[in-house]
Order: structure tokens, then sequence, then C-alpha cells
């Protein structure tokens, strides 16, 4: 299971009595929050290649799909960005 080793370093870090400020977890949600990002990349990659094959099999219409694909991409990307911003609030506001 691909959340085993999360787990474990959750567990590991709250039983660490050496460490009770609770950095790995803070580290483990940054990552986790992270995970979203490569959603975006896959869905704007799996985009670009749809709009160079409509733009090969209909060149005359390469403005009107330009214009989908940026407005298509900037939608998505908003998701990207929101997992930024919430990966550094969870890197500067939990030291």
């Amino acid at each position: 299971m691909i959340y085993e080793p999360i787990i474990k370093l959750a567990e590991e870090t709250v039983n660490n009595s050496q460490s009770s400020s609770g950095r790995g977890l803070v580290a483990i949600g940054i990552g986790i929050t992270m995970i979203g990002v490569i959603g975006t990349g896959v869905g704007q990659g799996y985009a670009a290649g749809k709009a160079a094959e409509a733009v090969g099999r209909n060149p005359e219409a390469e403005g009107k799909i330009r214009n989908m694909m940026i407005v298509g991409m900037a939608i998505s990307e908003s998701s990207a960005i929101y997992a930024l911003i919430i990966a550094f609030l969870l890197l500067f506001l939990f030291k």
C-alpha cells in the first residue's frame, strides 16, 4: 500500500519524545499537499497533446483551439497554485 511509509513516519514522529514539535508531520502534510500537482501536470499534458492533434487535423481552427487550450490550462493550473499555497502555509506557519 502506498500510504504505509507515510503512516509509519507519522507514527515515529508522534512517538519520538525528542521531536515533540511535529516537524515530521508538517513535512508529510506538505508532501501530501503537493501530490495534487501531479493531476494538473497529467491533465495539461493530455490537453496539449489533444490540441496538437486537433490542429494537425484542422489547421484553419488553430487560433480557436489555442485559445480554448489556454483557458482550460489556466483553469486547471489554479488547483496546482492552491496546493502550492497550502504547502507554503504549512511550511512557514507550522515551524
